[in-house]
């Protein structure tokens, strides 16, 4: 699964940790240090110090920081299937994520996984395309930052196995299936004391055996399922829209001539007529394409395979068996990369749509953080929050959670709930920016009215302006520039250049009125606007 070795230099950062060998790498499958329930009983002769309840990208994370910094203290970290999960989103890693990885001591789990460095954003809209790259180093460092896309299960599996080369990591496939603790009258949980642990799977009959674990500090990081995140926050989550994905396989990339280029608009761009080589416009970078029924996001998750996900406005998914679902993909894909601009890879998309036997979804959800109130466990990850999947901010949000919790932790300043509080304070400002950006950019990029799809047509005129224009956005989609008033700044801007788009009539989005219409619409796309942004941004500020 190593990169290979033609691939790895057309890219000009030879030093990228997708290239090498992995330290672990013997460990990526290994059961033998994955205890099975059965032997739990013996396990329990022990204390633990902390239960991990998840070893997806968070939980593994976390465990393996917390062995990292406590050598005396002694994890559980439970999960149902220890085998490599399927998953068609977590396979776009931001540069802020990478940057978290590297201070919890994991910076190189994206070698020998074929992962693909990612320099940026490739969007094409109404026949006009722009890129939108990573920030600069600071000065002082050569090139732009980079993110990673790759195949989800693999990371996990890169990340299970630094787990298991902890001595202090006890790795058991189990299922948890309740928090233990104290209730209120009204049944709300007020503290966790333990865990009680089943079987991973069920036999079926209500009589499978279950014990009860102690530790010291619980962590809830079962992710975007999460069938614990009711204790903590039981509202009531409506879909915002499905991602409809499959994969496209094709040779690998033979020039890294349009790996990066200027911020902003942009003329250059691979158009390659034969769809069995590198189809994208912008290899090594995210494709965001808008003239879709929704958004349609590509990116590489090796250098022989490009994952596909098109969004589908809305809380109903259109019927599979029907051929329903086919047929709006069908027109979403047509619309959105039109053979006459992009013969290669509209050619690609068709035929393995046509030949995909099952199309996956999953359903994208907004879910704002809840302090961590409940004494003896911290939720963290997907469990705590989710945003939209577009941005692809999640795990770069989970990570720096753990980051900031695991510091806290280490430094052992005050109580629990003390500690807990300053973490809730730290991680805010970089999680409503990814969290705000993924939603407000969501409703602009579906635009399922005028307003909004002017809104959608200011926003690509900004981006490719260049300058700060691009590259302040650029750093919220990273997670490289956490600051919340800036973020509201620029949304704002946009918003002020939409209403002068309509006024003086230069839009092709919302066209037609005379001046006095012009002028009440742009303002009344204004109210729209904040709409948009200011209830999410309220409900990231809650405490």
């Amino acid at each position: 699964m190593t990169c290979g070795e033609n691939s790895a230099q057309l890219d000009e950062n030879l030093d990228w940790p997708t290239h090498g060998h992995y330290e672990h790498a013997h460990l990526y499958s290994s059961r033998e240090e994955v205890h099975t329930f059965a032997s739990l009983p013996q396990l329990l002769t022990r204390r633990f110090d902390y239960v991990v309840i998840g070893a997806g990208p968070i939980g593994a994370a976390l465990a393996y920081k917390l062995a990292l910094d406590h050598p005396l203290r002694t994890i559980m970290l439970v999960e149902k299937n220890w085998n490599e999960p399927d998953r068609i989103v977590g396979e776009l890693m931001q540069p802020s994520g990478c940057q978290a990885l590297e201070e919890l001591g994991l910076g190189n789990v994206f070698s020998g996984i074929d992962a693909v460095p990612a320099h940026g954003y490739f969007i094409s809209y109404r026949g006009k395309q722009l890129y939108v790259p990573y920030m600069n180093r600071p000065s002082g460092k050569d090139g732009r930052y980079k993110g990673v896309s790759f195949h989800h299960g693999r990371l996990v599996m890169n990340l299970r196995a630094a787990c298991k080369a902890m001595k202090n990591i006890v790795c058991l496939e189990a299922g948890v299936t309740e928090l233990l603790g104290e209730h209120d009258k009204a049944g709300e949980l007020l503290y966790v004391k333990g865990v009680k642990v089943g079987p991973a799977k069920s036999s079926g009959n209500g009589n499978d055996p279950e014990h009860d674990v102690f530790p010291q500090l619980t962590f809830v990081c079962d992710g975007i399922t999460s069938q614990f995140r009711k204790e903590l926050n039981p509202t009531k989550i409506d879909l915002i829209s499905h991602f409809c994905g499959f994969v496209l396989e094709h040779e690998p990339i033979s020039s890294g001539e349009h790996f990066s280029g200027p911020a902003g608009a942009i003329q250059s761009v691979a158009t390659p007529e034969s769809s069995s080589t590198n189809p994208l416009p912008m290899p090594h970078n995210g494709h965001v394409f808008l003239d879709g029924v929704g958004p349609l996001l590509l990116y590489q998750m090796s250098e022989r395979e490009t994952r596909v996900l098109t969004d589908i406005p809305g809380g109903e998914l259109p019927s599979e068996a029907s051929g329903q679902l086919r047929r709006v993909l069908g027109e979403s894909l047509s619309k959105a990369v039109p053979k006459h601009v992009y013969p290669g890879l509209n050619r690609l998309l068709m035929d393995t749509l046509a030949q995909s036997k099952r199309i996956r979804c999953i359903g994208c959800k907004f879910i704002p953080a809840t302090s961590n109130r409940i004494d003896g466990a911290v939720w963290i990850g997907d469990s705590l929050n989710v945003r939209h999947p577009l941005t692809g901010g999640g795990m770069t949000v989970g990570l720096w959670d753990v980051v900031i919790l695991t510091k806290l932790l280490k430094e052992n300043k005050g109580s629990m709930k003390q500690i807990k509080a300053q973490w809730y304070w730290e991680r805010r400002p970089r999680a409503l920016v990814v969290n705000t950006l993924s939603v407000a950019l969501h409703a602009l990029f579906a635009a399922e009215t005028k307003e909004l799809g002017l809104l959608r047509e200011a926003c690509f005129v900004y981006l490719a302006r260049g300058s700060h224009y691009t590259m302040h956005p650029s750093g919220f989609l990273s997670g490289l520039l956490p600051n919340p008033l800036l973020l509201i700044y620029h949304f704002f801007s946009v918003a002020l250049l939409a209403v002068e788009l309509r006024i003086s009539g230069k839009s092709t989005a919302y066209q037609g009125g005379n001046l006095l219409l012009r002028v009440l619409s742009a303002f009344y796309t204004l109210f729209i606007a904040a709409g948009v942004i200011l209830p999410f941004l309220w409900k990231e500020l809650q405490p």
